[in-house]
C-alpha cells in the first residue's frame, strides 16, 4: 500500500483518510455511485443541456467493475445520480450497462435511500464519486467518498475535509480524467491491478465471462416527482 500511496501523492492526490482505512471500507462495498456533472466532465452544458464524458474515464469504470468481479465473483451495483436531465448520462448508463440512472434529483439522499431499500444494502457499503454541495448528504452517509478536485473551490474542499465527508481528493478535476485516476486507485486497493490489466489485454476467458455478466444488466431510469422517486 505504501507504493500506491506514493504514486498518488506524487501526482497531487490527497488521502484524507489513511490508505489502510479506505481499503478496509472498500472490502465491504457492494455499490459504486457517481454524480455526473463536474465528475465525468467540467460541468459545462451544450445547447440541449447535456454534458459529455470521455473514453478514458469510461474505461476506468469498466476496469473497476471487472476488478470487483474478480474479487467478489459478482457484479457491483452501479448508478448515476444527477440533479439534471442529461442525455449523455442516459447513453453512458445504457452503453456501460449500469444498474440505475437517476435524473432531476434535487434531493439526492432520496435516491440513495431508494437504492439501499431496493437492493437491501447499507449506505456504508457504497463508494461515491462527487464534486459539489448537492452531493454532501450522500457523502455524509456513504462508506468510501471520492471528491473530484476543482481548483476554484478551496473553501468547499476544506469544508468537506473538516466535516469528514471525503476519503480521497483527486489530483485531477472533472473532465480531466479524475474518474480514471480514482478508479485505478480503487483497483490498486483491491490488490488485483496487474491481473485486471493482463486479462483485459489478452481478452481472456475471465474477462469474457465478466462482459457476458455485465450485459445482463439493463439500466432502470428514475426521477423525483411529487410522490417521490418514480420510474420513467
Amino acid at each position: 500500500m505504501e507504493e500506491i500511496e506514493r504514486f498518488y501523492t506524487n501526482i497531487g492526490g490527497q488521502f484524507i483518510s489513511p490508505v489502510s482505512e479506505i481499503q478496509s471500507k472498500l472490502r465491504n462495498a457492494k455499490a459504486i455511485i457517481f454524480d455526473w456533472d463536474g465528475v465525468f466532465n467540467n460541468g459545462q452544458k451544450n445547447a440541449k443541456g447535456s454534458s459529455d464524458f470521455n473514453e478514458t474515464d469510461s474505461m476506468g469504470t469498466n476496469l473497476l467493475r471487472y476488478s470487483y468481479f474478480l474479487k467478489h465473483g459478482n457484479m457491483p451495483i452501479t448508478a448515476i445520480i444527477s440533479g439534471e436531465k442529461n442525455e449523455s448520462a442516459f447513453y453512458f448508463c445504457e452503453r456501460e450497462c449500469f444498474s440505475y440512472s437517476f435524473f432531476k434529483i434535487s434531493s439526492k439522499k432520496e435516491a440513495l435511500d431508494f437504492i439501499c431499500k431496493k437492493e437491501k444494502i447499507k449506505p456504508e457499503e457504497i463508494v461515491y464519486f462527487f464534486d459539489d454541495v448537492l452531493d454532501l448528504p450522500i457523502a455524509e452517509a456513504c462508506g468510501v467518498r471520492i471528491l473530484i478536485n476543482q481548483k476554484a473551490n478551496p473553501l468547499f474542499i476544506n469544508y468537506c475535509i473538516k466535516n469528514n465527508l471525503v476519503d480521497y481528493l483527486t489530483a485531477n478535476s472533472g473532465g480531466q480524467f479524475a474518474v480514471r485516476e480514482a478508479t485505478e486507485l480503487l483497483i490498486g486497493l483491491h490488490e488485483n491491478f496487474d491481473t485486471v490489466m493482463d486479462n483485459r489485454k489478452d481478452y481472456s476467458n475471465s474477462y469474457k465471462s465478466y462482459i457476458l455478466k455485465r450485459r445482463e444488466t439493463s439500466p432502470e431510469f428514475y426521477t423525483l416527482k411529487e410522490n417521490g422517486i418514480e420510474q420513467t
